[in-house]
């Protein structure tokens, strides 16, 4: 069996919702047009026809709720309640199909947006909750924030982390958009693997240590820069001289590499990378890994990243236990569900 961990579906109301308050968001709605799979139930499913053994984990597509209801917590609020109740009543109706789902954070309604995940979890059997790597633009570390992560640590469900950047943040300071598409491309990652740092440094994962943090993109640049993440932040506090940075370091209770490999999890939606998911693999480890293909955001609109992500799997050179840790046992360890009887 391979229960894919990460991918994106608008459950009806939440899309009809969305579609009533989100303004003027042409790029989106022209894309989730486009993607038809992306929330038409038949599409999905002729998409998921197509693999044998295979089913999906439920999550809300990009834009964060903050985005689409403009600055109105209580909107954010509504959407999640709408975008929760849609994944729930799917995997309900087809567990066959959806074997559960992720409820969506309204991170920026405060306590009312802790109250719906903790509602969705408690209540409507979500498995963990996706956050955005920033809030409206500001960053996971902030104490009003705070409270989610101090949710999540008591429930003692993961946390999905999705990366969160758009055209309006330019390359360059002097400039005032993104060109070519790069706030994704590049955007995303370093969106990601920021969001990891701050968790790390703010001490957030020595107040929390039963958090359960799944870095989407198989935990983005991190894997790559494991020179600069281990050497380098074993320095830190060398190159600054207005932030007593050396004092931080000395007060963690690790050395900085030790969290990333060891606090974290990551996915495989590397976008059918060969590579990518060599060097992911070899950083996290067997055990901190779960399969995901991030569909239905490929060329084909559905099927390409499951069939290149499950190609590249399973032709490494991995035992079957080894290979079921990353199709499901991992899954099953994180949420504490069995989803596959032995």
């Amino acid at each position: 069996m391979r229960i894919d961990a990460f991918t994106h579906f608008f459950p009806k109301r939440y899309f009809d919702l969305m579609g009533e308050v989100a303004g003027n968001m042409g790029d989106m709605f022209r894309r989730a047009r486009a993607i038809p799979s992306i929330h038409d139930l038949d599409e999905r499913f002729r998409v998921l026809d197509l693999f044998d053994d295979y089913t999906q984990i439920l999550s809300l597509p990009a834009p964060p709720l903050e985005i689409v209801a403009r600055g109105r917590p209580e909107i954010a609020v509504d959407l999640a309640k709408a975008c929760n109740d849609g994944l729930a009543e799917l995997c309900a109706k087809y567990p066959d199909r959806f074997p559960a789902f992720v409820a969506q954070t309204p991170l920026g309604a405060a306590d009312a947006g802790v109250a719906e995940t903790e509602r969705a979890i408690r209540d409507l059997g979500a498995i963990g909750a996706q956050i955005y790597t920033n809030v409206a633009g500001k960053p996971l570390d902030r104490p009003e924030f705070e409270a989610f992560f101090e949710a999540m640590n008591r429930l003692g469900q993961p946390i999905w982390l999705h990366p969160s950047r758009g055209a309006d943040h330019p390359d360059y300071m002097d400039e005032k958009k993104s060109l070519y598409e790069i706030w994704w491309t590049f955007g995303w990652p370093y969106e990601t693997s920021t969001a990891m740092a701050r968790l790390v440094f703010s001490r957030t994962l020595d107040k929390y240590p039963n958090l359960k943090i799944i870095a989407h993109h198989l935990g983005a640049m991190v894997p790559y820069f494991e020179g600069r993440v281990g050497p380098g932040w074993d320095q830190l506090g060398k190159r600054t001289s207005d932030e007593d940075y050396a004092s931080l370091l000395k007060s963690m209770r690790k050395r900085p590499l030790d969290y990333f490999k060891q606090d974290f999890y990551a996915d495989t939606a590397v976008f059918g990378s060969k590579a990518a998911t060599v060097c992911g693999l070899e950083f996290y480890g067997l055990d901190h890994i779960v399969f995901a293909s991030d569909c239905p955001f490929d060329p084909e609109q559905g099927p390409g990243y499951i069939r290149e992500t499950i190609k590249i799997l399973d032709s490494l050179d991995l035992s079957k236990e080894d290979r079921d840790k990353i199709y499901f046992r991992n899954l099953e360890s994180l949420t504490n569900r069995t989803f596959v009887s032995t």
